[in-house]
């Protein structure tokens, strides 16, 4: 019986919830989806145990598979990497809370520091994008 109600719930609601789970087709559309994301990962911030941390975590997968397709990231040090990003998305130093301070964000873009491993694991949650990119091996 439960699972009649969570059907008609679905049902009632898929035209809300089936965009945030379709892959992208064009840059529009996967803008939208990288739009859509960071918002949710608003709501749902660092809990993996939230209620939207599975959808986070489709939509992330939805994004990188596009990304992979479309938008192939050539072999280049995580700083450039993180530049790029941060252009196409109109993000500023202080923008990422994620990584540290303005000042950290500064000296990574100028290559005085390096992208640590907590960093990047906190860039691709946040990007949709395996962590391996923004690390320098």
């Amino acid at each position: 019986m439960a699972m009649t109600v969570v059907v008609k719930q679905a049902a009632e609601h898929w035209s809300y919830v089936a965009p945030l789970l379709t892959k992208p087709t064009t840059d529009e559309a996967y803008q939208r989806l990288v739009q859509q994301l960071d918002e949710v990962l608003a709501l749902a911030g660092e809990d993996e145990d939230h209620s939207l941390a599975l959808l986070a975590s489709r939509m992330g997968d939805l994004i990188e598979a596009y990304d992979e397709e479309q938008r192939p990231i050539p072999m280049a040090p995580g700083s450039e990497v993180l530049r790029a990003v941060m252009q196409e998305r109109g993000l500023g130093q202080s923008d990422l809370p994620e990584v540290g301070a303005q000042s950290v964000v500064s000296e990574i873009l100028s290559g005085k520091r390096r992208i640590n491993l907590r960093q990047a694991r906190a860039l691709a949650d946040r990007f949709g994008f395996s962590a391996g990119v923004f690390l320098e091996l």
